[in-house]
């Protein structure tokens, strides 16, 4: 699946193709033992570079250009899904996509910011950055879920919310602090899945839910590293040290109570296998929604609203 290779990634990448020619060669040769030996080489090594990678490089691997997006967990995931475009009051944003669509015969509003896989399309998808009108048309389709009470899933990966004049005229961060003023208190479970990167207000403005879950390979912080070495240094070359200040990893934002939970991804990552992440997350919220669903909806709110209050709350 992969076609761009990380740096880190790069002596597994090696080892695949040797074993790739072995494998051609095994109808005339007898290397079946060196084959396996190789296999279990990969193994290995996965464990070892994918235990131990730093918090830059995991915000390497959440903007991989071949991992999936919102578009292709839908597509292995649901069934029957429509897409609804438009704000009513603009036009239809394209970073970000929504609509109806089956989790085994379950109805769900699923909504979540796209990029693109080229340059054409990453321009048509303005790089997963929503402009107010995409904040207007989430919050237009979460109202349409709680009409017919239908639960409502959030996928978020961007680099932020789009910072262009003409966003700000529109009132781009209006249009934010509404999505979190009435996600807040929708009647309907939601469920916020960070599947990429999940930088400042730009996630935040659809990542209000009962439920916080993070793909293992993905970061979400107030800032990016970049961004934030730049006001600390005035300069990106200490992005990686930014990213160990942040503390911006699913395990770390687990540990301050941020999310909820971690969703494992395949070996090597979700970027290597799509099928595979799909499923693993679609089980994941099967079981989440089955959980939401019975709780009533007074309490959902009321635990949801505690939820993100005790949120940056500390004692000395």
């Amino acid at each position: 699946m992969a076609k761009t290779v990380l740096e880190f990634e790069k002596p597994i990448i090696e080892l695949e193709a040797k074993i790739a020619e072995m494998r051609k060669l095994a109808d005339t040769l007898d290397i079946a033992e060196e084959i396996k030996s190789l296999e279990e080489k990969v193994s290995l090594l996965q464990d070892q570079i994918f235990s131990s990678l730093t918090r830059w490089q995991i915000v390497q691997l959440a903007r991989h250009p071949d991992r999936p997006y919102t578009l292709d967990y839908i597509e292995r995931m649901t069934t029957n899904f429509i897409e609804l475009h438009g704000d009513r009051c603009f036009r239809d944003d394209k970073a970000v996509v929504g609509g109806f669509g089956m989790l085994d015969g379950q109805t769900a509003m699923l909504i979540g910011q796209q990029k693109g896989r080229d340059t054409k399309s990453n321009i048509y998808r303005n790089f997963g950055m929503m402009n107010p009108e995409g904040y207007r048309k989430a919050l237009r389709l979460m109202k349409l879920a709680e009409k017919f009470e239908k639960p409502v899933i959030t996928f978020l990966d961007t680099p932020g919310a789009y910072p262009g004049i003409e966003a700000e005229e529109r009132g781009q961060a209006e249009a934010i602090a509404r999505n979190l003023f009435e996600m807040s208190r929708l009647h309907i479970p939601i469920i916020v899945v960070i599947i990429g990167e999940g930088a400042s207000g730009g996630a935040l403005g659809i990542g209000i839910g009962d439920r916080i879950l993070m793909l293992e390979n993905c970061w979400y912080s107030v800032i990016s590293p970049e961004s934030c070495s730049s006001i600390l240094w005035r300069s990106w070359d200490y992005k990686e040290q930014a990213a160990e200040a942040l503390k911006l990893t699913a395990r770390d934002l687990l540990d301050l109570k941020i999310i909820d939970k971690i969703v494992p991804e395949p070996t090597g990552g979700a970027h290597r296998n799509h099928e595979e992440a799909a499923m693993i997350l679609k089980k994941v919220l099967l079981d989440e929604l089955k959980r939401l669903k019975k709780i009533k909806i007074d309490k959902l709110i009321d635990d949801r609203v505690e939820k993100f209050s005790n949120m940056g709350v500390y004692s000395e």
